[in-house]
């Protein structure tokens, strides 16, 4: 029996894997589908977010966004969901002349690494996004990225996981004896045996590991506009603050992310939105004039290199798929075939390799 501890995409998509290779799989989660991937927004960017020093977790994020197509298709013909797949590209746009010289930084960063992107100047940026401001100075297109709805994720995965049992409780302690997980422990004091333990309970991992992940806190704005507002994703740099809109074929428009270390804090706060309508004010003037539908809070799960921990642990039956920070809903399709890859008995793929618990080593041996 196997035991996986979180039914967020990330979990979900491990079941939905390891039970089409004949495993026999139970999740354990009190809310599925309800954590940080309900809120997200989406964005499939590797390229348009690359940030310094992060080449291994840049090729991690090309190999998942380019599972998504199938991974998409695959879904929908067998639930019927679409999820929302869009290929369009990324746009990252500049408001100031600073902003614009970090993004022809980044630019020349994403040239030197042989990716595929064009430095677009404030009327070329215009012509792909016509409701953006005049004042906007330039931009980088950067056209495999892409976007999908994570609650049609969520749903999709959901449907395709009708099968496999899920107890509805918090997990309160791995159970270990002798070097090997042997199950888990429910919070009404139950016990539920396993063979293997998959943790995949997003920023709640660090309560039930001694893995370094702490919750950081996201606040998203979602709008309605009654016509095509926006074509691709859009990432804005404003005065050295950074942003997003994600546009949904349906009309809703989202908007994000704070990005705050606030520990367990889920409150909507008033400076939390009013930095991020004023930013998408600054790119976006029209913004003010669209329908207010929702605004949401919740926790990625951060690690201390923001990057996913996945794979084997120092305990013998006990698999890692936390961590992902910002990117659990691009690393979904990734992270589900390589789970359910060793969960079967294989092994982690090259790519995701520099991403095992083992690289902190010192703190999970505590």
């Amino acid at each position: 029996m196997i035991v996986i501890i979180g039914a967020g995409v990330i979990g979900l998509g491990i079941a939905w894997r390891a039970s089409q290779r004949g495993l026999p799989v139970t999740l354990v989660d009190p809310a599925p589908g309800s954590g940080a991937s309900h809120v997200a927004a989406g964005m499939l960017t590797p390229v348009g977010e690359l940030q310094y020093g992060e080449e291994d977790h840049l090729r991690l994020g090309i190999d998942s966004r380019d599972r998504y197509p199938a991974f998409a298709a695959e879904l929908a013909e067998l639930t019927g969901v679409d999820v929302g797949h869009r290929a369009e590209g990324n746009l990252s746009v500049a408001y100031d002349g600073d902003d614009l010289a970090f993004l022809r930084e980044q630019h020349e960063f994403q040239s030197s690494l042989g990716l595929r992107t064009e430095l677009l100047t404030g009327r070329e940026c215009r012509r792909l996004e016509p409701m953006l401001a005049p004042s906007v100075r330039g931009g980088i297109l950067a056209p495999d990225d892409g976007s999908v709805d994570p609650r049609k994720v969520l749903r999709a995965l959901t449907a395709a996981c009708a099968g496999i049992p899920v107890v509805r409780q918090r997990a309160r302690e791995i159970l270990v004896e002798d070097g090997r997980a042997k199950g888990v422990l429910l919070e009404d004091g139950q016990t539920l045996g396993a063979d293997q333990v998959v943790l995949a309970a997003g920023s709640w991992s660090g309560g039930l590991s001694d893995l370094p992940v702490r919750p950081v806190k996201g606040q998203i704005i979602r709008l309605r506009s009654p016509y095509p507002f926006l074509t691709r994703a859009t990432r804005g740099l404003v005065q050295g603050f950074s942003m997003y809109l994600v546009p949904r074929p349906d009309g809703e428009l989202v908007i994000g992310a704070t990005q705050e270390e606030m520990g367990f804090d889920g409150r909507v706060t008033a400076g939390g939105l009013w930095e991020l309508l004023r930013d998408a004010r600054a790119l976006f003037p029209g913004v003010t004039e669209l329908e207010f539908t929702e605004v949401t809070a919740s926790f990625r799960p951060g690690s201390p290199d923001n990057a996913p921990i996945l794979g084997p642990s120092a305990v013998r039956g006990l698999l890692y798929a936390t961590g992902h920070y910002r990117n659990g809903v691009l690393l979904a399709p990734l992270t589900a075939d390589a789970l359910a890859d060793v969960l079967a008995g294989g092994d982690l793929p090259e790519v995701a390799r520099p991403f095992t618990a083992a690289r902190f080593a010192p703190l999970e041996s505590r």
